[in-house]
Formats: C-alpha cells, sequence, structure tokens
C-alpha cells in the first residue's frame, strides 16, 4: 500500500515511539577500549594528536582499565610502547615486556575484564614496521615465527584474546598451530583480517610510537580501493583457524563490514580508528558539529552494518553518554 494508507512518519512521531521501534541499539556492551602502555610509574602522557587518551604505566593502565569495567565496558586491547626497541621487536614476546606486565596487572585487579593483545610488531621494531626487514622489504615468513613466538608469550601472561594486525600470509594458522601446541587450544584468535593501508591511521603513530622509518606499509596492508581482496583474505583467515573477524578502518569500509559478516557468519568487529576519532575530536572543538550526536551517529552506523563489537576510542565517553 501507498500513501495516504501508508504513512511512515506515524512511527516518528515521538520519541518513546521512535525508541520503541528502534533497530539498532548501542550499549556499552558493545565497546572495546584500545590502551596504550607504557614503562614507568605514575606515568599518563597525553596524546596530542588523540584528545583524553594517554600512554599509560601498567599502574595507570589498571585504572583505565577500571573506568572501562566501572562503566560496563566488557573488553579492553592493549598496545605496548617498549622501553628499548631493536630489529627483530624481542620485546613483543619477552615474559616480562610491557603488555605482558600490564596483563599481569589488570588481571589481578579486573579479573572479568577481556584482555585482548594487539599483536603487531610496529610498536617493537626500531624500524617501524611490522615484520623482519632484510634489504628494504619486509619479510613474510620469517615474521610468522615471530608471531607464532609472541602469541604464545601473550598467551602465558594471561590474556584472553590475541589479535594478530600484521597482515602477514598465513598467520593464523601459525598462530593456531603455536597455541595449541603450548597449551593454549582455547585461546581465540581475533583477526584482523581485513586490514586497509589507510590513512586514517595518522594519529595513532603518535600514539603507539610507530612511524615507518621507510617507505609505507602498502606492500602488506591491503589496497583502500579492493573490496573483493578484502573477502579473499578474510577467507584464509577462517579456513586457518580465526574465531572473531576485524574489518579496520570502520566507517569508510561499511560495504566490507556487512559482506564478511554476511558471508561467514563468525563475530565480527571493526575498529574505529584514531583518525575517525581524531576528526570527530576536531571539528567539535572547532564548533562545526554536536560531537555526542555525531560520535553516537558514527557508531550506531558501524554497528547497524554488522559489527557485533567496535574497537573505539569512544568507548569511555560513549558509555557515559549512553548511560544518560
Amino acid at each position: 500500500m501507498s500513501f495516504p494508507t501508508t504513512r511512515p512518519r506515524r512511527l516518528r512521531a515521538s520519541a518513546p515511539l521512535r525508541a520503541l521501534v528502534r533497530e539498532t541499539e548501542l550499549n556499552p556492551g558493545d565497546f572495546v577500549l584500545p590502551l596504550f602502555v607504557r614503562p614507568g610509574k605514575g606515568v599518563k602522557k597525553p596524546i596530542g594528536s588523540m584528545p583524553g587518551h594517554f600512554q599509560y604505566s601498567v599502574d595507570e593502565a589498571v585504572k583505565a582499565a577500571g573506568e572501562a569495567v566501572r562503566l560496563g565496558v566488557p573488553a579492553v586491547i592493549l598496545f605496548g610502547i617498549p622501553d628499548k626497541k631493536d630489529a627483530k621487536a624481542s620485546g613483543a614476546h619477552a615474559p616480562d615486556g610491557i603488555v605482558q606486565k600490564a596483563a599481569k596487572a589488570i588481571k589481578d585487579r579486573h579479573p572479568n575484564l577481556v584482555l585482548i593483545a594487539d599483536l603487531c610488531f610496529c610498536e617493537y621494531t626500531d624500524h617501524g614496521h611490522c615484520g623482519i626487514v632484510k634489504g628494504g622489504k619486509v619479510l613474510n615468513d620469517p615474521t610468522l615465527a615471530l608471531a607464532a613466538k609472541t602469541a604464545v608469550s601473550q598467551a602465558r601472561a594471561g590474556f584472553d584474546v590475541v589479535a594478530p594486525s600484521g597482515m602477514m600470509d598465513g598467520q593464523v594458522g601459525v598462530m593456531r598451530r603455536a597455541l595449541d601446541a603450548a597449551g593454549f587450544a582455547d585461546t581465540p584468535i581475533l583477526a584482523y583480517a581485513a586490514k586497509y593501508a589507510s590513512a586514517f591511521y595518522g594519529p595513532f603513530r603518535e600514539a603507539a610510537e610507530s612511524p615507518p622509518s621507510f617507505g609505507d606499509r602498502s606492500g602488506y596492508q591491503m589496497d583502500p580501493a579492493n573490496f573483493r581482496e578484502a573477502l579473499r583474505e578474510v577467507a584464509l583467515d577462517v579456513e586457518e583457524g580465526a574465531d572473531m573477524l576485524m574489518v579496520k578502518p570502520a566507517l569508510p569500509y561499511l560495504d566490507v563490514l556487512k559482506a564478511v559478516k554476511e558471508r561467514f557468519g563468525l563475530p565480527t568487529s571493526a575498529y574505529q580508528v584514531s583518525g575517525e576519532f581524531a576528526m570527530i575530536k576536531a571539528a567539535a572543538k572547532n564548533g562545526w558539529i554536536d560531537e555526542r550526536k555525531v560520535a553516537l551517529e558514527a557508531l550506531t552506523s558501524i554497528k547497524r552494518a554488522g559489527a557485533d563489537f567496535i574497537l573505539t576510542y569512544y568507548a569511555l565517553e560513549a558509555s557515559r553518554w549512553l548511560g544518560n
């Protein structure tokens, strides 16, 4: 039927009625909070390009994790900034590495908080790339051995989930076998299955102190122009044993997110990355937009497209807004 019998505006007549028929609902349980951890004590170093976010020492990271728990955010993902970097990313898998220490401390205080370990090497290498470099090239297969060792180290430290983000071919399968052999068959893998070589990562470089010293990451992260390639990448990770999937960034790739969720059916996430966050913050600071409305609209669109959970720097702020 058509107008005048059908009038869609009938269901928009009041706020309570709109809420009653709303298709997509956000809540704090949808969010994962990224935390950056560095050596020291009592350190809470502001990240200039990401207002409201900090590099934390372990003790301060425990406090930040506690705020997530208080607000109902179920998970945090940790990124480490070691005191020393080298060509082999030794700090990534060291038993006393910075994220290993943080994981143990956070679990002691907040045992029910889900801890996710970002498994990448750009923060740990002196060249800023996500793997072993030789002759100016990032080598795939030698990096796999490093990924396997790091996955086991992170599981031993108490992480509930390991999340490989380097986009190396075969990384999920190698990690799955290593975890199983080390007695961590129950540790799930959240694969950064479709991670694009995006310009939206800019502020993260400051946060993680990880800009590449030469070239860029287009040789291993995906071309932003490609859609079908993303589905092939995801299919490979699923075949290798990924338990959960991620699309990164989020808002510019909602078409990919929707297709991944519909085609593969696994728990699927999206990462609202640093540039997405920083643009909203900058526009709001200039008075050009309503920050709360725009941030929640963006997060709602990500969930509507298929995300079961969202990694976002708005995790705490959005949770406060949603609680009011």
